[in-house]
């Protein structure tokens, strides 16, 4: 895509944010948006299609705007720590951003998600898979993944939900401890580790290691990793 075209995309794109923003998915339309960014309806069917085309590719636009943030955290010394504040950032962005919340996380449309989303879990994992690696984590970080994301989506749809003059962010701040206190055992306790969170810190200390660079044959390293998944349930 040329120089020209690239802008054109953006404006369309940046028009329909706008909107979005400040009307809701029902006011997104083709009209609409070629109206806002100044073009003839055609030069948006060019680019996206139709509406559901425009539709996905704002979900991808919102996706990105959440990954930068996301990324942009400072991570600690204290894993733990740093899954409250990745909690309390998705929470905000959603009540930031509402329509795109709801448009990368309430669809309506089963099964689809935009691939960017894949990309905001692969982040939830490494950010899991450091308090796997602290001997913090419960579970294995996969399932800490899907339940952490089920109740921060869950917690974040309810609040949007809610008028702000009645929205109770204690909500959020307890079911995040509540999570949070089931899936890791921090503060650790007295007499250290259990043996699943100890096995789960192995299986952390693995995945980070070049299988070039373990003394084991690959059949042998899946057999240590499949008896450690075992310990960890």
């Amino acid at each position: 895509m040329d120089e020209a075209k690239t802008r054109n995309r953006q404006r369309i794109i940046e028009a329909a944010s706008g909107i979005l923003e400040r009307e809701g998915a029902q006011a997104v339309s083709t009209r609409s948006v070629a109206a806002a960014a100044g073009i003839r309806p055609a030069s948006l069917y060019q680019f996206f299609g139709d509406k559901e085309g425009l539709l996905s590719a704002l979900a991808l636009h919102a996706f990105d705007v959440y990954l930068a943030e996301k990324q942009a955290l400072v991570l600690t010394g204290d894993p733990i720590d740093d899954m409250r504040r990745g909690w309390d950032a998705h929470v905000e962005f959603g009540l930031c951003h509402p329509a795109f919340y709801l448009l990368m996380f309430g669809t309506d449309r089963p099964y689809r998600r935009p691939p960017a989303a894949h990309e905001a879990h692969d982040l939830l994992l490494k950010w899991l898979d450091r308090v796997a690696a602290a001997g913090c984590l419960r579970v294995p970080p996969a399932l800490a993944a899907g339940l952490f994301q089920a109740a921060a989506s869950g917690v974040t749809l309810s609040l949007i939900g809610t008028p702000a003059e009645n929205r109770d962010l204690e909500l959020s701040s307890r079911m995040r401890d509540a999570l949070i206190e089931n899936l890791t055992t921090y503060p650790s306790p007295s007499v250290g580790p259990g043996l699943a969170s100890q096995a789960l810190a192995l299986d952390a200390a693995l995945t980070a290691v070049d299988p070039a660079d373990l003394p084991l044959r690959p059949t042998e390293a899946a057999l240590l990793r499949d008896w450690l998944h075992r310990l960890a349930h």
